[in-house]
């Protein structure tokens, strides 16, 4: 299927006629992780770009060469065999052209790229940023679905700043082409405020203990997604097993 129709059909499911029923997209980190929730009857899936480094043994935040993130998510979509959207931090320094041309290689449907920069840790210019992403997706055209993520509420300070930031920076990233806005870590209450004042669908991360996929779609997000919730879950797991074979 060509790239820009497997596209077409990604952002079409973020039309969600009922708010409780968001769009569920459950994050993998390698081929395995991919298989078992495409089995589970999910129909697409994400990569976690922490999930993706703790698996080749990288820290997060940029650290992961792009060669390996690349050929990580390749086999996560070899072996998928459902559409997947890359998880790709702030995009490794290279330019848009070879981002898109890297995505459409190794075959995923869409991308998130973040406004934080990893080589200062601090968010970008939100003007710059928009810029860059208006050259991603006019390289990409309808080929991808772009995710751009918002990090204002990561860093400390005044609650209404941030939401003002955020929708500030939403607003210029969708009229640079984005599809979907992430405000990630954003207080589930300031949710609905985001959502109106976007005209893009909205991402929503889901928490263990926090609101279910259900309830974050009544509060504005169009999809939820894990982020490296359950990379974690899996690794404590493994660390009780573990325990318990050691323990003989």
């Amino acid at each position: 299927m060509p790239a820009k129709t497997r596209a077409e059909a990604f952002r079409a499911m973020h039309d969600r006629p009922d708010p409780a029923d968001p769009l569920v997209i459950p994050n993998v980190w390698d081929a395995l992780s991919a298989r078992v929730f495409a089995d589970a009857g999910f129909p697409i899936l994400a990569t976690s770009s922490a999930a993706v480094a703790a698996s080749l043994g990288y820290e997060d935040g940029g650290h992961t060469p792009a060669d390996e993130m690349f050929a990580a998510v390749t086999r996560i979509v070899r072996s998928a065999g459902v559409p997947v959207t890359a998880d790709i931090e702030a995009g490794y320094g290279l330019p848009p052209k070879e981002i898109t041309e890297r995505l459409i290689e190794a075959g995923v449907v869409g991308c998130n790229l973040e406004d934080t920069d990893p080589a200062t840790g601090n968010l970008k210019d939100p003007d710059e940023h928009a810029d860059w992403l208006a050259e991603l997706s006019t390289a990409a055209g309808d080929r991808l679905v772009l995710n751009a993520r918002v990090d204002t509420f990561l860093y400390d300070g005044d609650r209404d700043r941030r939401l003002e930031s955020a929708i500030r920076r939403g607003v210029l990233y969708t009229a640079a082409g984005a599809d979907v806005v992430y405000p990630i870590l954003a207080p589930v209450d300031l949710l609905p405020a985001i959502a109106e004042s976007l005209r893009a669908p909205l991402n929503a991360l889901q928490l263990p203990g926090g609101p279910s996929p259900a309830e974050l779609g009544r509060l504005g997000a169009s999809r939820v997604t894990f982020g490296h919730t359950l990379h974690g879950r899996v690794t404590d797991a493994l660390r009780d097993i573990a325990a318990e074979v050691r323990g003989g």
